[in-house]
């Protein structure tokens, strides 16, 4: 399995260990301390080394951050996590902060002591959150305080070891372009931005940039390391040598100088000394790497990194490669869902669910040459209330059956070669309940509204989400997390700068993948998504339009299951499109099954809507 069911969140030590580092902070001249689950490459997802929001508070989410003050303990997080955060942490010690309505430095702004000495680690924070901290803590007549070393870090004396991930070379029959060719360009853009130099600190970008792929990090596959790019097209890349084989040595030798992470910070501190202008991404490098470069008499050069927007916008190799991945994750979801589709009422739980589906991943696979290397991220397998938890993730303690009468929502993906899935269905088990037909029928007009939208140049992800939710709103509902992300092409199933959402303000582009991923999620009773991945398309024109306009292409089929829709709720071009997806949704897959069974069962359920 690529998945574990062990439970990992220990909130029973979170007082002790709170107290603990409280007691630390007063030799490191502090009054409190600010935790990020973001790790020294600021990357959503992180080795073990780097879980210290984990060990200190019990809490596993993707993001959060843990304000540690002498008579207080706030832990930050989003609109997904609000319900496990309350499971996962001592209610006695920790509290819950809003991340995106009042992150720590709005209510460092607001609420903080006077004269807080707020100490961070600089490595884990990024230039634009020192600055926002820093601005918020002068308001209150308080300072931040640059620990030298992180306490978290001496108090885990059980810290499991850096990864070792190996490391491999993706081709250009996969990739679409030379890594030289990337090189030349991020060498270019650094020109452009008037630097001699460019700091790649994000793993994504060096992935993409030098054709690699690692296994660092869960589910991902980083390479954790960093490069420096200078303007003359020269490239330097800081990995750990016990990563590479002789086959990926001898290519990485050929398209830069390679050596070991710990000279990292002597080669920057040595351009730096020479007066050169250095390019860094303020909301992705480290505070500490922008420190650096100024003390050692180098001058900052603050930019958006070069390669997050090509890295974005996949080149047609990228797409055609994504739309076969999805189309083999379809082929597996359909013959999980057929077998699904067969079991008893109550005989299956969550568990055994993720266990299927990940054996259908790996059999499609195998049967089409095209192996499935990991799963995208943990699957998110919720039967009744447990799909109202946004990012439930199962454990042997929390295992449930499949009942009667309830939905069971499961979001999971694959990482090929060739592509990263992401997919979500909810199903019902046995009769559904009305009230969840009606909520899954308003999700689904949601979905299908941005799949069909039409759009003009420059629109950005913040103005499509209303689209989505608008029918959701009428009827006095919503759901707290975005309407889609951006998805890479085998590597991170959550991919930058695109989105669509309240805070998407990146111009949506021709050649992004983006989620599109509607729910609702009602507390102790139910949750619902549905979930395709969309490829964003050039703009055309319109019949007797004036402008022409982008539009979505989907690239996941997948049948939704009609026993959840109240045909009565949709109008006749929603029924036409769901008509059409199911039949293309069939004639895409029945190709890639091979078993009769599930031949038959796809042929049933993408028969057209009764209306």
């Amino acid at each position: 399995m690529y998945q574990s069911f062990n439970v990992t969140s220990t909130p029973q030590f979170g007082k002790e260990r709170v107290a603990a580092l409280r007691a630390a902070l007063g030799d490191a001249g502090a009054d409190a301390f600010l935790v990020p689950r973001a790790d020294e490459y600021q990357g959503e997802y992180v080795p073990a080394c780097a879980e210290r929001l984990a060990w200190l508070t019990g809490f596993t989410g993707s993001a959060g951050i843990a304000l540690i003050l002498q008579e207080r303990a706030i832990v930050f997080v989003d609109g997904r996590y609000v319900t496990q955060l309350a499971e996962q942490v001592d209610g006695t010690v920790f509290e819950g902060g809003d991340l995106i309505g009042e992150p720590p430095h709005l209510w460092l702004e607001r609420h903080g002591p006077e004269g807080l000495r707020l100490g961070i680690d600089p490595a884990l924070h990024t230039g634009s959150e020192v600055r926002k901290l820093r601005a918020a803590l002068e308001k209150r007549g308080g300072s931040l305080v640059f620990l030298d070393a992180n306490p978290v870090d001496a108090l885990w004396t059980d810290r499991p070891a850096e990864p070792l991930g190996p490391v491999t070379i993706q081709t250009e029959a996969h990739a679409g372009r030379l890594a030289r060719e990337k090189i030349a360009e991020m060498a270019e853009s650094t020109a452009k931005a008037g630097a001699d130099a460019l700091l790649v600190t994000d793993p994504q970008s060096i992935a993409w940039i030098f054709n690699l792929r690692g296994a660092d990090v869960p589910h991902t596959p980083n390479p954790l390391a960093r490069a420096i790019i200078q303007a003359d097209g020269a490239a330097e890349i800081f990995i750990d040598l016990r990563k590479l084989t002789i086959e990926t040595k001898a290519y990485l030798t050929q398209i830069a100088t390679i050596a070991e992470p710990a000279a990292f910070t002597g080669r920057v501190a040595a351009l730096a000394g020479e007066g050169r202008r250095i390019l860094i991404d303020p909301d992705h490098a480290s505070f500490a790497v922008a420190e650096l470069i100024r003390r050692q008499g180098g001058s900052v050069v603050e930019g958006a990194d070069p390669a997050r927007l090509p890295r974005a916008t996949k080149n047609a190799v990228e797409i055609e490669g994504a739309r076969r991945a999805h189309l083999q994750d379809g082929a597996a979801m359909v013959e999980f869902l057929c077998w699904l589709d067969a079991q008893a009422p109550g005989s299956v739980s969550e568990i055994q669910a993720v266990e299927k589906l990940e054996a259908c991943r790996i059999a499609v696979g195998e049967r089409l040459q095209n192996p499935l290397k990991d799963i995208s991220f943990d699957t998110i397998s919720g039967a009744g209330a447990h799909a109202a938890i946004m990012h439930y993730r199962v454990t042997h303690e929390s295992d449930a059956p499949l009942e009667a009468g309830t939905l069971f929502l499961i979001d999971s993906g694959g990482q090929y070669i060739n592509g990263t899935t992401d997919i979500t269905r909810t199903v019902a088990i046995g009769t559904p309940p009305e009230e969840g037909r009606r909520l899954f029928t308003l999700v689904l007009k949601g979905m299908i509204a941005l799949s069909t939208a039409r759009f003009p140049k420059g629109s950005r992800g913040v103005e499509l989400d209303p689209l989505v939710r608008i029918g959701l709103w009428k009827a006095g509902v919503d759901f707290a997390h975005g309407t889609g992300h951006g998805i890479g092409s085998y590597l991170s199933v959550h991919e930058g700068p695109q989105r669509i959402s309240r805070a998407g303000m990146q111009e949506i582009l021709p050649g992004m993948l983006l989620s599109n991923e509607p729910g609702y999620y009602r507390p102790g009773a139910f949750g619902i998504r549905i979930e395709n991945v969309i490829h964003t398309l050039p703009a055309t024109p319109i019949d007797g339009g004036d402008i022409p306009m982008l539009g979505f292409e989907t690239i996941t089929f997948c049948p939704i299951d009609r026993r959840l829709i109240d045909p009565a709720l949709l109008t006749g071009d929603e029924r036409a499109w769901l008509d059409a997806y199911h039949t293309e949704t069939r004639e895409k897959l029945t190709p890639f099954l091979d078993d009769a069974g599930a031949k038959a069962w796809l042929e049933q359920v993408t028969q057209p809507l009764d209306v």
